[in-house]
C-alpha cells in the first residue's frame, strides 16, 4: 500500500525531479540542519497526502509543495534575508515559471503560500493546506521533531 500512494505521488512530480536545477536546492540549507530540497519535499508529500484524502487537487499540491520555495539561493547569507519571507514567494514563481509548465492552482500555491504575510489571500483551497503543512514542517524541521523519514524515500 505504501509503494502504491508513493509511486502516485511520483507520477504527479516526474517531471519537475527529471530536472537537474531542482537537485540544487540539496545544496541550499532551509531549516536547521534539513535542506531546501528535503524541506520541499516534505511539503509537497504531506500535502499530497492530506489533498488527496479531502478530494483536493492533490496534484498540484504536490507540484507546488515542491516549487514552493524554488528561490534557488541561500537567504541565510544575502542582504534580503530581513525581507526574504516577503520577497521569496515572487522569486520561486518565476523561478519555476522558467523551468517547468505550471498550472494557475500551481502558481498561486507557489505565489501565496506565506499567507498573510503575501497580502491578497488565495481562493484554491490547495494553498490553505500548503501553507499550514508548510509551517508545520518548518517547525519540526527547526525543533527537531519526529524522524525524518519522508525525505529518506526521495533523496
Amino acid at each position: 500500500m505504501k509503494e502504491v500512494v508513493i509511486d502516485e505521488y511520483m507520477d504527479c512530480i516526474c517531471d519537475l525531479v527529471s530536472e537537474e536545477v531542482l537537485w540544487s536546492m540539496s545544496d541550499l540549507p532551509q531549516h536547521a540542519d534539513v535542506s531546501c530540497l528535503n524541506h520541499c519535499f516534505n511539503v509537497s508529500f504531506v500535502s499530497y497526502l492530506i489533498c488527496k484524502r479531502l478530494g483536493f487537487d492533490y496534484r498540484s499540491a504536490a507540484r507546488g509543495g515542491l516549487l514552493h520555495d524554488f528561490f534557488l539561493y541561500n537567504w541565510h547569507e544575502t542582504g534580503i534575508k530581513n525581507i526574504h519571507a516577503v520577497k521569496h514567494p515572487r522569486i520561486a514563481l518565476n523561478n519555476a515559471k522558467k523551468y517547468f509548465i505550471l498550472n494557475k492552482k500551481e502558481e498561486a500555491i507557489i505565489k501565496k503560500h506565506m499567507w498573510p504575510i503575501t497580502i491578497f489571500p488565495s481562493l484554491h483551497k490547495e494553498v490553505y493546506v500548503i501553507m499550514l503543512v508548510d509551517k508545520g514542517c518548518a517547525l519540526m524541521e527547526v525543533f527537531r521533531f519526529g524522524k525524518r523519514k519522508i525525505t529518506d524515500k526521495f533523496s
